[in-house]
């Protein structure tokens, strides 16, 4: 899928055929006998409903014209026992069919979960992530609910259709030829509409993925949002995307609806010539029972026709939403282990760039023939103008993304021909964005080893100086944060972070803007936990505050995706080019 925000439709990379629900049909095998179950109680019901128009048509025909009063009462006993057999069986088939939906919608939510798992970073980097979570939550429901009710009912329907059909013929062959005689004419209603109806579901899909894309990501902006006053610029956009969302649906649902009246319509003309033709032959060869039976016959007939109708609806519209569902499945994990993969073994640190070229978009490389050797234990600092290719740098040795065209090689092994557990493993990475995740300070500075004790923790947290203020919180570690972290500083949540990565005690440490959103004082006490963190480690690290990595081994100077100059912070200094005139200017700034 190409790049796409809020305010653009998704396009599908393959229309929708068959094999979408034969695919869905996959979830449904795992619980066939909840959908027999659910098939045999919905299949009980129905039956025992057909077995009333033949105890009315007894009831009119022989039992009230031959006073037979006994015979009343134990009729009525048996409808009676009749529509309590139905509610047992229909609370049965609503049991099965409740199980049945709910594993479905587990069971996807959990494919779909594990897939964007191994998904590449530039799958999340070109669309919002709120079109990714309307396929998770919305779209995965209402698959389901075919999958289950839909599904059994259809079944259903058919068999009843072919029931019903076989107790009308054995009444009355004739009147049965009348209620026969819509069928041709719905198929061809049918044949018409379909494709109208499945573009407008496709249309309603794009629509409401937009509006949730949009909400997710005001919700994720809200402070952003109120703190340049923009929430009635922002009403007036989110009022126009419900807005289209509101127009596709009722385009969508018009179009449905427009089968009920039309089935109906026919319905009721085949009751009228029911009635027509039953007078005709009344006096002949048709009672005043069988005229009742087989008009009752016909309704039940023309339900599940009508029913089978809104299924077809609801089928279109599952459509469009299987569409999405397995064009997220079916996206490419480009960043993956190949066939020839191995582990990496324990690493010293050596890396090593060999004409590397790199590009999120074709033709428009970030890194233009990059080399470069770092021996083990060196900390590199890599520094730049905004967009030079740095935070590029520090993600190809980490395996984010796939390179065009070189090698990056860890200890003289090509990572792109090592598992990328056995990489990532062995790394310890603070990016930009420090993430802090719902729940203790302790699982948060844990989460990258789990089977780290707490006093590691206490260490870990002591070593960047974050034990202080973790312990002045109400609870300590056990402190309960919310997600992002949104009740601690952005100092606070680099500090936690800091510990989260020296837990892990990574053979290769990257740093990418780890002290960005720190004061002064509390970064003078960092870069002492730092100091010791490089020692013996090899460490890549990105600053724009040029003071903090003044005591890296080696500094890159990165512009326009080439290594413009490379050498020790004196050496940069004494030779007075890019890297001296933005030092210089920083210090003359500050």
């Amino acid at each position: 899928m190409a790049r796409n925000k809020y305010n653009v439709d998704e396009t599908l990379d393959q229309e929708f055929s068959f094999q979408h629900f034969k695919r869905a049909f996959v979830y449904v095998k795992r619980y066939k006998k909840l959908f027999f179950g659910a098939f045999f109680f919905s299949l009980a019901s129905t039956i025992l409903g057909l077995l009333m128009p033949l105890f009315t048509q007894n009831a009119i025909d022989v039992m009230i014209p031959n006073k037979a009063v006994g015979s009343l009462i134990w009729c009525g006993v048996a409808l009676v026992a009749i529509v309590a057999s139905q509610a047992v069986c229909n609370r049965f088939r609503s049991r099965c069919t409740a199980l049945a939906g709910q594993a479905i919608i587990r069971d996807i939510r959990r494919d779909l979960y594990v897939h964007l798992q191994d998904l590449p970073f530039d799958y999340f980097d070109s669309r919002p992530h709120g079109k990714i979570l309307v396929r998770i939550i919305n779209y995965v429901n209402s698959v389901s609910d075919f999958l289950t009710n839909g599904l059994v009912n259809i079944l259903l329907q058919m068999v009843s259709l072919v029931i019903i059909a076989v107790f009308m013929i054995a009444v009355s062959p004739k009147l049965s030829l009348l209620v026969f005689a819509g069928l041709p004419v719905f198929a061809v209603y049918i044949f018409l509409m379909r494709k109208k109806q499945r573009r407008a579901w496709q249309l309603q899909a794009n629509k409401h993925s937009n509006f949730t894309a949009y909400l997710s990501e005001s919700i994720n902006g809200e402070h952003v949002t109120q703190s340049f006053s923009r929430e009635a610029f922002n009403q007036n956009i989110n009022t126009e995307l419900a807005q289209e969302a509101r127009k596709s649906y009722l385009h969508a649902v018009t179009l449905n609806h427009l089968m009920w009246p039309t089935t109906m319509m026919i319905s009721r003309t085949v009751y009228y010539c029911i009635y027509l033709f039953g007078v005709i032959w009344l006096r002949n060869t048709i009672t005043v029972g069988t005229l009742v039976a087989m008009t009752s016959y016909a309704n039940r007939f023309w339900n599940p026709i009508m029913a089978l109708s809104n299924y077809y609806n609801q089928m279109i519209n599952t459509a469009s939403y299987l569409e999405r569902i397995f064009q997220l499945m079916d996206e490419k994990v480009t960043v993956t282990d190949p066939e020839d993969a191995t582990p990496l073994p324990e690493i010293k640190g050596e890396v090593d760039f060999d004409h590397v070229v790199f590009e999120y978009e074709k033709d428009r490389p970030i890194l233009k023939d990059i080399s470069f050797h770092v021996s083990a234990g060196e900390s590199i600092a890599l520094v730049g103008p905004t967009g030079a290719g740095k935070s590029t740098i520090i993600n190809l040795v980490s395996r984010f993304y796939n390179l065009k065209s070189g090698t990056v090689s860890i200890d003289g092994h090509d990572i792109a021909h090592a598992t990328l557990r056995s990489i990532r493993s062995q790394m310890g990475i603070m990016l930009q964005d420090t993430f802090i995740f719902s729940g203790t300070i302790m699982e948060n500075i844990r989460y990258g080893r789990l089977d780290a004790t707490d006093e590691e923790c206490i260490e870990a947290a002591k070593r960047v100086y974050a034990d202080e203020f973790i312990r002045r919180m109400p609870k300590g570690y056990e402190t309960e944060i919310n997600e992002r972290g949104d009740m601690l500083s952005a100092g606070q949540r680099q500090l936690l972070s800091f510990a989260r990565t020296l837990l892990s005690d990574p053979k290769i440490l990257i740093l990418d803007e780890a002290t960005s959103s720190i004061d002064t004082n509390t970064e003078l006490l960092v870069q002492e936990g730092i100091k010791q963190l490089l020692k013996d480690r090899t460490s890549f690290v990105v600053a724009h505050r040029l003071s903090t990595i003044k005591d890296c081994d080696r500094i890159l100077y990165i512009d326009n995706g080439h290594i413009v100059e490379s050498g020790s912070h004196s050496e940069l200094m004494d030779l007075q080019g890019a890297y001296f005139n933005l030092y210089t200017s920083q210090l003359t700034n500050d």
